[in-house]
């Protein structure tokens, strides 16, 4: 079997070089090297690992994201991009964002399971004390773990809603997804007490705490968990940059509890909050529209450019990026995929 070379350039200009046989992936073979990159479900369905050929033939396998942008010459999901000759690749984040070490595996237990709103799981997992680092659980705010299938090799990434912590806390929002099978599992078969193996910390999506801009968190479902990892961060350090929220549902009762919003106004007190509801109720007095449709109208009053952090389905993100793209001002979309 041919080996080829794949060479990695970041978005600040490093390379990273490592060889890749003809029928080996190239987020496999990177790892192999010892290159972890940004991924979640290495199954091609999470669309994270999307990057950019720029020079080389290559193969895609089946099963590719519908994040996929059939506009961009070259996209491809790296857990589904084989080389038919030595390749260039273009990755949309900067060296600091590719670990050089293998992502730790943990054993946890549920802790407790109940509902978050309509069709979503607030899951809470306790690890289990780890020789090396005992039960603490470190991480960036924004970043992800992976929870397997107990007794598959079936694993999902998931946002984490809290803060690191000594105790082994890991909180999530876990929207149950039709026909999914680990919604399916969590559905019918998960327990409070069952082991789960846990695979992390991982993912890019973290705050840039250099930048001194005004932030507005964009968040679509259980892109909220990621969003309040944040917030909270932040409401713990006291951080006094003029912040907002804006948190969009196709009904109300999708919208995230009151009880979450009021816990971190109370910790940012300069937080401003939007909620949207594309198909509200008769009598609702928040936004009625979509997440993009608020953002808009909350940028159209901006002073000044901001960063705009985003996590939901690809859909909302794509608007967010066309409606910053158009309105040419200066204002940072830094996004994460569902």
């Amino acid at each position: 079997m041919s080996e080829l070379e794949v060479t990695l350039v970041t978005r600040d200009g490093a390379e990273l070089r490592f060889p890749c046989a003809q029928a080996e992936n190239v987020l496999g073979a990177s790892e192999a090297a010892g290159y972890y990159l940004p991924a979640m479900c290495h199954e091609g369905t999470c669309g994270l690992c999307h990057a950019r050929v720029t020079e080389g033939k290559y193969t895609m396998g089946p099963h590719n994201s519908a994040a996929l942008r059939a506009d961009v010459p070259g996209e491809v999901l790296l857990c589904r991009c084989s080389p038919d000759e030595d390749l260039t690749v273009a990755l949309p984040y900067n060296q600091a964002q590719i670990l050089r070490y293998k992502v730790p595996v943990r054993q946890a237990v549920i802790e407790t399971m109940a509902p978050a709103w309509q069709d979503a799981v607030a899951l809470t997992l306790r690890l289990q004390p780890d020789a090396a680092t005992g039960t603490a659980v470190e991480f960036s705010p924004g970043q992800y773990m992976e929870l397997t299938i107990p007794g598959t090799e079936i694993r999902r990434a998931y946002s984490l809603a809290n803060l690191p912590n000594w105790e082994g806390r890991l909180d999530f929002l876990i929207r149950l997804a039709p026909n999914g099978m680990f919604s399916t599992w969590l559905r019918e078969q998960a327990r409070v007490g069952d082991a789960i193996t846990v695979r992390g910390p991982s993912g890019s999506f973290i705050l840039d705490e250099t930048s001194v801009r005004p932030r507005c968190f964009v968040g679509g479902g259980c892109g909220l968990a990621p969003i309040l990892s944040m917030l909270r961060h932040l409401g713990e350090f006291q951080d006094s940059q003029p912040t907002h929220l804006i948190f969009g549902a196709n009904r109300q009762a999708e919208l995230v509890p009151a009880a979450e919003v009021e816990a971190v106004s109370a910790a940012l007190p300069q937080l401003g909050v939007t909620l949207a509801v594309t198909s509200p109720e008769e009598g609702w007095q928040g936004f009625q529209g979509t997440a993009p449709a608020a953002l808009e109208v909350y940028l159209s009053q901006a002073d000044e450019p901001m960063d705009i952090y985003a996590c939901g389905p690809p859909k909302m993100l794509e608007a967010v990026e066309k409606l910053v793209e158009k309105r040419g001002r200066g204002d940072r979309v830094i996004a994460e995929r569902l």
